[in-house]
């Protein structure tokens, strides 16, 4: 492959934990709940999928895991916000804080002080007959591990059901006004829970994808801020899929140029290079939040039994 196919292919895989994760931001956001836990359900995907794929020798079994663990911490931030109305962000940063400590905390127990890093085998290559083959085209976009294929399905299933459907258009309209939604007899309580569940599922599986595609094995640090920048990117993406996914491109370009040029000895300092996405999205923030629009009922809880929405 020439230098041009290598980076848009290692963009394309670079870009499937940022669009999991925002994604996941996205989805729970919609509907009114906004986490900040990101970062954290992520690092414990890793941990649990690394974990359950190195016990039981199957990838498979290990994203399944990880999503249902993410889920799990999605559930508590929907019924914690929604049944008892705390607080979005005091909620998410507990979590957050709490997925942190149990991601490190399970690996120590399972893992245990070894002499060398346990390893699984990562995710095979799939490609995709005849569409492989198309020059250039072939190997950036249909030469590449399940997952990638299965983000693509997710995001685009995500816009169709969002601005295609019913449900979707009950979704978006308990983000934006719940009191309406409600007296139309749209599920509030319900909607919010299971779009934070499915959201926590989502980073999961982003964070999952990390070991097993990436690396063979779990390391604390392994997500690298990926949550951070999910959550900017969700605004930068306007709370649309389709923006989403294209901000989810550039943010892997900024990566994988980074990596590449530390890689290959351009004179420049590591540690300058490492805050090369992160400068990058500062600059795109400044004027995306000009444009972006938020759900109007984005972070707050809703009470029926409020005069006001």
């Amino acid at each position: 492959m020439t230098e041009f196919e290598t980076l848009a292919q290692l963009t394309v895989i670079a870009t499937v934990p940022y669009l999991l994760a925002s994604l996941g931001t996205m989805l729970g956001g919609l509907a009114g709940v906004f986490s900040v836990s990101q970062e954290g359900v992520m690092v414990l995907g890793a941990s649990v999928g690394f974990l359950v794929s190195y016990g039981v020798g199957s990838n498979t079994v290990g994203i399944l895991t990880a999503a249902a663990v993410g889920a799990l911490f999605g559930l508590v931030l929907g019924w914690a916000t929604t049944s008892l109305r705390l607080d979005q962000f005091v909620i998410g940063l507990a979590l957050f804080f709490a997925a942190t400590g149990l991601a490190g905390l399970l690996f120590r127990v399972v893992v245990g002080e070894t002499g060398s890093q346990p390893l699984i085998e990562t995710l095979p290559r799939l490609e995709i007959p005849l569409l492989s083959d198309i020059p250039v085209v072939g190997p950036v976009l249909f030469s590449h591990n399940l997952l990638v294929y299965l983000t693509a399905l997710v995001a685009v299933g995500l816009y169709l059901f969002l601005y295609r459907t019913r449900a979707g258009l009950d979704l978006r309209a308990v983000g934006e006004n719940p009191k309406a939604a409600d007296s139309l007899g749209i599920a509030v309580a319900r909607t919010r829970i299971w779009t934070a569940t499915a959201g926590g599922a989502l980073m999961a599986v982003a964070g999952a994808y990390l070991p097993m595609v990436y690396t063979g094995t779990f390391t604390e640090g392994i997500i690298g801020g990926r949550g951070w920048l999910a959550i900017a990117l969700t605004f930068f993406g306007g709370w649309r899929p389709q923006f989403i996914a294209a901000g989810a491109l550039f943010f892997a370009a900024m990566d994988v140029i980074a990596l590449r040029a530390e890689v290959g000895d351009v004179g420049i300092p590591s540690q300058v290079l490492l805050v090369v996405p992160y400068v990058a999205t500062l600059l795109v923030m400044i004027f995306a939040f000009r444009w972006a629009r938020v759900p109007a009922f984005l972070g707050r809880n809703y009470d029926r039994e409020s005069r006001t929405a």
